[in-house]
């Protein structure tokens, strides 16, 4: 099929803006949803070397367990989280939320107002401890939900609207860009051309990005966008197809009143579970308002080879104290209307199927990810060399393309190393304790913000190579702190939870390529004509020296 150039030159004008417009946001959100597949693992790497129970995952679950939790802490009835397997981010079988109303420590009764975790100790009794959130995970989730946007807007974050619309223009550069693409795609594809002419490599590079992962940023994009806008998407439907019907029938409706009565026996509970979801693995259970009027039971249940709802689990609501059935909209195989649709959106969107395979195979398209919107950004702004060439061979890059090569520079490599300074801030601190929400937004923002203004006073040519060598040396740190916590490598290899090492092996690679791509840089830097972004012309501070 021929493709008209007046058609290709629209699409290729539609694809360059609207990277130019997303592009910053689209790479933060990348890379810190490429962060949030591991955001488990990040947490529990932060807390190791303080982990106020040692055994507790040593005794077994038995019957007596909730009762007994009930009995001595009174603010589990209100909601507590029993885990059913040992998992790296946790450090005891049963946590509980921190009363919103209440500041942290210990209330009147003498149980703990703040976030506490509880476990049997190596004599058998149930003991309860604090636990201090280390927030490092939703730090990683909120970057990813609102692209580095701060502030709010009601009860949601204004980037996650902000987001939405991105979502909507990335789509658009998704297909003008394959419009662009399509008359040399089979001479060109796999083509990377390395040489003299790094602006060609460059884009080469860019361009088996964009293809190979085509089906992976579809799919983002178009459940991205329905993740932001789904309430005003759900009141659509109401007021046009159902009308006074309600769309989604409450649980709450069907929930029995049970006041009074006892939790089931654990194992009686399982039970239950099993006979409504034979061949999935129950991972945890949520007691909500035990003893109360409208109590609930929210299994989290994981299958390898399920479209699941949530990130890593499809779910089942069960009424605790009589076992009946409230709601399997949330189990595949069990779904009802709209609960197909959306439960397929969200296993898309957070890889929750295919167990670690996809896992990280999401986590790499999510680095390739933030790779595509950061390449793609420069090369627009060199490909103007060739229209200068046109009128004045050799001329110097005018200032608004030195400027905005400066803030991509700054925003997308100044995010790389807010984050690592953020996992180096969190591990100094033992995770950040009651103040942890402050030390992450603090070290993140200020970091990130500090990078920007470099990047614009030095240019992006000086900033470029100086900023990844930071990461470099950020991410080498990382490791250097587990063995200083005693949680490093040599714990991890020698029997301790693979996330904890994992981290440290990653922190290590990621040290090399940071590393190699500041001393690249920098070599392109002092070989670079005047007419590029990454040439030293017109700068007031002194070059680069060989």
């Amino acid at each position: 099929m021929k493709i008209s150039s007046d058609l290709i030159k629209v699409h290729k004008r539609l694809h360059t803006w609207v990277g130019i417009t997303a592009g910053w946001l689209l790479f933060v959100a990348f890379f810190a949803g490429a962060l949030t597949m591991f955001k488990e693992p990040l947490d529990r790497w932060v807390h190791a070397g303080a982990e106020p129970v040692a055994q507790a995952w040593a005794q077994p679950l038995d019957d007596g367990l909730i009762p007994e939790l009930l009995a001595r802490q009174p603010r589990a009835a209100a909601e507590f989280t029993l885990h059913l397997r040992p998992t790296e981010h946790l450090v005891a079988p049963i946590s509980g939320p921190r009363d919103p109303g209440d500041a942290a420590g210990a209330d009147a009764t003498g149980s703990q107002a703040g976030p506490w975790v509880a476990g049997r100790d190596a004599q058998g009794r149930l003991q309860v401890w604090s636990q201090p959130p280390s927030m490092l995970g939703e730090l990683v989730d909120l970057l990813h939900r609102t692209g580095g946007i701060p502030g709010t807007l009601g009860d949601e974050h204004l980037g996650v609207y902000v987001m939405g619309v991105a979502s909507v223009l990335y789509f658009l550069a998704l297909v003008s860009g394959l419009v662009v693409l399509l008359p040399t795609l089979v001479k060109d594809f796999f083509a990377i051309r390395p040489g003299a002419n790094r602006k060609r490599f460059w884009l080469d590079f860019h361009n088996v990005l964009g293809i190979t992962s085509l089906p992976f940023h579809v799919v983002i994009s178009l459940t991205a966008l329905v993740f932001a806008f789904h309430d005003q998407f759900y009141g659509a439907l109401q007021q046009v197809v159902y009308g006074k019907q309600p769309m989604f029938s409450p649980p709450a409706l069907k929930m029995p009143m049970a006041p009074g009565l006892p939790v089931l026996p654990l194992s009686r509970l399982l039970q239950r579970v099993q006979e409504e979801a034979p061949g999935f693995e129950p991972t945890e259970l949520l007691f909500m308002r035990t003893g109360g009027p409208r109590p609930m039971l929210r299994v989290a249940l994981s299958h390898p080879d399920a479209l699941v709802h949530g990130p890593r689990t499809a779910y089942l609501v069960l009424q605790p104290h009589t076992g009946e059935l409230i709601n399997s909209s949330m189990l595949p195989g069990r779904e009802s209307g709209w609960s197909l649709p959306v439960n397929t959106f969200f296993a898309l969107h957070f890889g929750s199927f295919g167990g670690e395979p996809m896992r990280w195979t999401y986590f790499a398209l999510g680095l390739m990810g933030a790779a595509l919107f950061y390449s793609g950004n420069l090369l627009w702004l060199e490909s103007r060399r060739k229209r200068q060439r046109a009128a004045e061979p050799q001329a110097a890059q005018p200032a608004s393309v030195r400027w905005l090569a400066a803030a991509t520079v700054g925003l997308c490599l100044g995010c790389l190393l807010a984050v690592i300074a953020g996992l180096l801030a969190g591990k100094l601190r033992q995770g950040g304790g009651a103040q942890a929400e402050g030390l992450y937004l603090g070290v993140y923002y200020g970091v990130w913000m500090t990078s920007l203004a470099w990047s614009l006073w030095r240019g992006a040519a000086r900033a470029a190579p100086q900023l990844l060598a930071a990461c470099a040396l950020g991410s080498l740190l990382l490791p250097a702190l587990s063995l200083r916590s005693g949680s490093g490598l040599l714990a991890g290899l020698g029997g301790g939870h693979w996330g904890l090492w994992m981290v440290d092996v990653l922190a290590l690679m990621a040290a090399l390529a940071f590393a190699v791509m500041a001393w690249r840089t920098r070599q392109r830097v002092l070989q670079a004509p005047p007419d590029t972004i990454w040439s030293l012309h017109g700068a007031a501070a002194e070059p680069l020296r060989a």
